[in-house]
């Protein structure tokens, strides 16, 4: 009876597992059979044993038929559920069953910082032709624990994604493959220092460049917090696990424009989570990872030994792929791709090949880590060039490249070697000169004195009738070139400051504030919004603007109902085909590339097209060596419409600006209005130099989100340039009115002293 007992608890934990799955609906009558459940369990000896046993298989019987049915049917949403209850195994089963043995790094469980981001130095066995050959591994990843609050469910606050960077860096010093394991729904809001969007946009730079092997395994995957740890050479998915750009809670609250305190309908999560394509399936034929990890039916959870045993082999046998692929042994590599194809994909490694790498190799795994990333979400944009056309631009490339390195590289590089040797030898000859020549100094300037002492001192008269040429005032070439006024100075009424409460501030007049003022209250300097044409008319000089690649074409990649209509009215709206504009541009003569993204389209939100453009930019910049500004009159963040080929942007842009920073180029940032999500946890955050306008707002998530994540209210300024400033996010605070002057300064006094134009 006893055995029994303990079958029938084990079908009531199947029954309230398919409840949570389900959504605690009574599909396939669920509360009948878990009735039927607790009547057995408080009146067992009222059956006969093989009575009791014959219920309890009837039961068996009956739950099998409605697992099978529902694996079968199960809707993305309902993955989502799968991820998110407590019997699903999470980073320390991992640890626990497959790696032999592991040592906890940065504290354990309460006592850790952050536990929700536990890193662990770890051992692991790969089987070659049969004998074991053990290799240390660090792991980190998020922990969701089994219900335990402290770990926050898998949210890392900013130092929980900070300690995984010490550990990374760790683990790039030793030499050693880093095993990402990804199990959260996002990263805990908060702007604090060191912040969350700076941290995660540090981590994913710094993941462009590491010099070790990395590959990740994505359970749940959750935006920024997902790619805070997720930039790896190879991308692994479960089967029953979700990546995806927002929660489907998230997007549903969004697109039902739900006000806050509001429930948001069941059936519109269920519609959200469908329209985002956040299964591994769908990640896998967009190209967002590299392969899947079969789970058991209805998901794997922390007691399912063989699905331990199956990440074992999927997780060495990708670390072996991406070893093996930076391998210099050419010949080798072929040959064992040739074996493997010849069964299967999945096979063993014939000989042992170690997992550290020399310095050719690093510099091929980084060059594939490269690759991998700019070829990701080409297909979430249209407007690509023709075959013709890609040639030609090719070519073009090419050419500019040995242009401008000859140009700048060579003969300029050569011109200033010269000029120092000059510099040097002249300033040791005139050390030189300088000792052999004193004692005649000495001895002249002695005779002199005494010449002096006999005649009368000299007199210096000067002529008072030669008049004094005085300059005419000109025209200050770095103020605001004043070639366009808003629109807005056409209305002829006043408007209220909102600081006209503390700071006393008059009624301005629209067409000076518009006009004249720039859109800033001259009494407390609050800066008003203005639309993006202004900026482009009065911070460059004029006629210098020229756009590039206006025919790349934002899109719909996800076949997302209604982002159709959408798209063309914001077309239609901007004349435009994306929400960032790039373009080249002069400021005192300087050229620079420009990247803009601007709130007329779709409140300047980041897609492929976007990201295509602004890594087209980066590799412009490279080209020619010119500055890059980024300008981000407003950004939203990454756009939910286009799924993971939205989030994805993230690595992939801050992969390119990496490139040309590590290039020597100059790289600036300026926040204006509302500057939040994504974009700035990655590509623009990632900048050593970072600057806001005064009155603007920079941050990682808005006030609601932090409200309904964290449980608590914010002050009205905690997005505020002031507190940016303050916790080292920006590195400045600009006046509108002296935008072009501080840009010009920032172009003169920062970056390399090799810059082309210096």
């Amino acid at each position: 009876m006893i055995e029994l007992l303990k079958a029938l608890q084990k079908i009531e934990e199947r029954i309230n597992y398919l409840i949570q799955i389900k959504d605690f609906t009574n599909w396939g009558n669920l509360f009948g059979f878990q009735e039927t459940c607790t009547k057995l369990k408080q009146n067992p000896y009222d059956f006969h044993e093989e009575q009791f046993a014959q219920e309890i298989r009837k039961l068996d019987e009956s739950i099998s038929f409605l697992e099978e049915r529902a694996e079968e049917q199960l809707t993305p949403m309902e993955r989502v559920r799968i991820v998110r209850t407590k019997e699903r195994f999470s980073l320390k089963d991992i640890l626990e069953n497959v790696y032999e043995d592991y040592t906890e790094l940065g504290g354990q469980d309460e006592a850790n910082i952050d536990p929700a981001m536990v890193c662990a130095k770890a051992t692991i066995v790969r089987k070659i032709k049969g004998k074991p050959y053990t290799a240390t591994v660090m792991v980190i990843g998020q922990e969701t624990g089994h219900g335990e609050e402290f770990r926050n469910g898998g949210s890392c606050r900013p130092e929980g994604n900070e300690k995984a960077l010490r550990y990374m860096k760790v683990a790039e010093t030793e030499g050693i493959p880093i095993h990402f394991y990804i199990f959260t729904p996002g990263s805990f809001p908060i702007e604090e220092y060191p912040g969350a969007a700076q941290q995660i946009a540090r981590n994913i730079y710094t993941m462009t460049k590491l010099r070790v092997p990395s590959v990740s395994l994505i359970s749940e995957g959750g935006s920024g917090g997902a790619e805070a740890i997720g930039l790896s050479d190879f991308r692994l998915m479960c089967s029953h696990g979700y990546y995806s750009v927002i929660s489907p809670e998230g997007a549903a609250a969004i697109e039902g424009r739900i006000k806050e305190g509001e429930k948001v309908p069941k059936e519109l999560v269920e519609v959200c989570a469908e329209r985002l394509k956040l299964t591994a399936k769908d990640n896998r034929s967009m190209g967002t990872i590299d392969a899947i990890v079969k789970e058991p039916p209805l998901g794997a959870r922390h007691d399912d030994f063989a699905f331990f045993a199956q990440i074992r082999s999927e997780i060495t046998r990708a670390t072996d792929k991406v070893v093996l692929s930076a391998k210099s042994f050419k010949a080798f590599r072929d040959w064992e791709n040739r074996r493997r194809k010849k069964k299967t994909e999945r096979k063993h490694l014939a000989v042992d090949i170690p997992w550290d790498l020399n310095p050719d190799e690093q510099r091929r795994l980084l060059a594939l880590r490269s690759k991998k990333y700019r070829d990701m979400a080409l297909a979430g944009f249209s407007g690509h060039p023709a075959p013709t056309e890609t040639f030609f631009k090719q070519f073009q490339e090419k050419s500019e490249k040995v242009y401008y390195n000859l140009r700048y590289d060579v003969l300029k590089n050569s011109q200033k070697q010269i000029k120092k040797a000059v510099r040097d030898m002249s300033g040791e000859g005139s050390v030189i000169i300088k000792r052999l020549s004193t004692p005649l100094i000495t001895v002249k300037e002695f005779f002199a004195k005494e010449g002096t002492k006999q005649g009368p001192p000299l007199r210096i008269t000067h002529n008072t009738s030669v008049p004094i040429q005085t300059s005419q005032p000109m025209h200050d070439p770095l103020e605001l070139t004043d070639t366009y006024t808003s629109p807005r100075a056409n209305e002829d009424r006043t408007v209220t400051c909102p600081n006209s409460g503390t700071h006393g501030c008059k009624d301005l007049w629209i067409p000076d504030l518009y006009g004249e003022f720039g859109g800033v209250c001259e009494n407390c300097g609050h800066h008003f919004p203005l639309e993006y044409k202004w900026y482009l008319h009065n911070i460059f000089d004029p006629n210098s603007i020229f756009f590039f690649n206006m025919d790349i074409t934002s899109g719909n990649p996800l076949g997302y109902k209604g982002f159709d209509a959408r798209l063309k009215d914001a077309k239609k709206k901007t004349g435009r085909n994306a929400g960032n504009m790039t373009f080249t541009a002069n400021v005192m003569d300087i050229k620079i590339v420009v990247s803009m993204l601007y709130q007329d389209f779709r409140s300047g939100t980041v897609g492929s097209a976007e990201g295509e453009k602004f890594v087209q930019a980066c590799e412009l910049a490279a080209r020619k060596k010119r500055p890059l500004l980024s300008y981000v009159h407003t950004t939203g963040g990454i756009r939910i419409q286009e799924g993971t080929f939205g989030v994805t942007q993230m690595p992939k842009c801050t992969m390119a600006v990496r490139e040309y920073i590590d290039a020597g180029g100059l790289y600036i940032v300026v926040y204006d209005n509302d500057s939040y999500a994504g974009p700035v946890a990655s590509f623009l955050g990632c900048s050593p130099y970072q600057f806001a306008i005064r009155s603007s707002r920079v941050g990682f998530a808005g006030p609601r989100v932090i409200r309904e994540t964290t449980g608590t209210d914010i002050p009205p300024d905690y997005h505020s340039a002031r507190n940016a400033l303050k916790r080292g996010h920006i590195q400045g605070i600009w006046d509108r009115r002296d935008f072009r002057r501080n840009l010009y300064k920032s172009l003169m006094t920062m970056g390399s002293h090799n810059l082309y134009y210096r």
